[in-house]
């Protein structure tokens, strides 16, 4: 095969998995909005839909730049801002990373939903994905970043897609504390269901199948290693999802569905750092261990009143963190403790530099504008305070409620007073 032949492969299997990322926008934004209730249903989704469009137009700018130009000191790259000109094959680089960008960032919609203000929502997720989340990724990823220098290995990104993401929930939750009435006042935690358990259902689907792409297409050529990156990730999802089921069971615990989809989720995060290295038993032994580390998080952020909408935190970051450990313990050459020091100082470091950064961000966007909405909107929901808008009218007449306190005021374009046309033929719902 010729070299030009061996590019154009290349590049149609990238841009292939590239979309195949892309894809998984629809997921999160499945997986969100269905886990939120009713009346915030619009402004997850608007949050998924617009983070992915800023973000890309400041990793565009900078963020590629920062992470994948040049970089003598190994903290992060100078050159390749605002990529205009340049080989064929690095547009089709950037497009990819563009996509890990975007995924970073909508991990973070999901934690903070029901509470965060729109535009403050979108202010961080640009500074993410232009600063955040590059400066880490050129320390693991940049050929010559001093984490890849010591031999980190994170292949598509447990951690430095992940765990940043899950570090950047953490410090904008700390920021905005839990939703109103999500924990009584003995600290005992209360449910707040989502509004459309199918949407979670799909959404988990679209995410499986993007993943696909997300692990397979790191190997940035198309070569003979892709089926068995993808036959690992496939078998690390599953597993995951049967450990739900024997956990749920021995625990004496109902089957939830979004237990079994978010369970589902921390199996593929894990196996994600280690998908190119490893066996397919141990893939699936990966996502066995995903489980209990999942829901050992779940109960570490009630135990500290930290209010994570839909579970992203303990999929993303703990099972992220697990994963990226995992690939000391299981490569195929045998255990590394070696490794398994450098990958734990790759994934402490993330927590060591993210958490504070974006915690200082967080704040400093609240002292600039409104980082949370006021009592009676978050009440009313944020589909109508922010958007004016909301996504099932047939039944939600009633928006308006009691509450202490709005800082802002609901748009005037929709009142909720505002009559609506009789309805002459009774409306079914499937």
């Amino acid at each position: 095969m010729t070299p030009e032949v061996q590019v154009l492969l290349n590049t149609l299997w990238v841009v292939t998995a590239a979309i195949l990322v892309f894809f998984m926008q629809a997921g999160f934004a499945l997986v969100e909005s269905g886990m939120v209730r009713a009346k915030n249903a619009i402004n997850v989704i608007m949050k998924n839909y617009c983070d992915m469009c800023v973000g890309a137009l400041g990793f565009w700018a900078v963020g590629y730049g920062v992470m994948f130009g040049l970089s003598s000191s190994g903290w992060y790259g100078t050159t390749k801002f605002a990529v205009n000109t340049g080989e064929p094959f690095e547009y089709t680089l950037l497009f990819f990373q563009m996509m890990f960008a975007a995924t970073a960032a909508t991990i973070v919609s999901g934690a903070l939903a029901e509470r965060i203000r729109f535009n403050a929502y979108l202010v961080g997720s640009f500074l993410i994905t232009t600063l955040i989340y590059p400066i880490y990724g050129s320390w693991a990823w940049n050929d010559n970043g001093w984490l890849k220098q010591l031999g980190f290995i994170d292949f598509a990104g447990s951690t430095v897609v992940h765990t940043v993401g899950a570090c950047c929930a953490l410090a904008g939750l700390a920021a905005l504390g839990p939703r109103t009435g999500r924990y009584a006042k003995d600290g005992t935690p209360r449910p707040i269901p989502g509004h459309n358990l199918p949407f979670v259902a799909l959404g988990g689907f679209v995410l499986w199948l993007g993943w696909f792409g997300f692990n397979a297409g790191s190997t940035t050529s198309a070569d003979i290693s892709i089926g068995k990156i993808a036959l690992n990730t496939h078998l690390a999802g599953c597993a995951a999802v049967v450990s739900t089921l024997i956990l749920c069971g021995v625990l004496g615990k109902p089957v939830l569905l979004t237990t079994i989809v978010n369970g589902s989720l921390g199996g593929l995060v894990a196996v994600t750092a280690g998908c190119a290295f490893i066996t397919p038993g141990s893939a699936i032994l990966i996502g066995l261990i995903a489980t209990p580390v999942m829901m050992l998080g779940e109960a570490f952020l009630d135990a500290f009143k930290i209010d994570d909408a839909v579970g992203a935190i303990p999929v993303h970051g703990f099972c992220g963190v697990w994963g990226t450990l995992a690939v000391g313990i299981f490569k195929e050459s045998g255990t590394d403790l070696r490794q398994m020091c450098i990958q734990l100082l790759g994934s402490a470091t993330a927590f060591i530099f993210v958490f504070p950064t974006a915690y200082i961000m967080y704040r400093a966007i609240g002292s600039w504008m409104q980082l949370r909405v006021g009592s009676v909107d978050e009440q009313r929901g944020l589909d109508y305070a922010e958007h004016a808008e909301v996504g099932y009218p047939e039944f939600q007449d009633g928006l308006l409620h009691g509450g202490t306190a709005s800082t802002t005021t609901a748009p005037a374009a929709r009142p909720a007073t505002t009559p609506r046309p009789a309805i002459t033929a009774p409306v079914g719902r499937n």
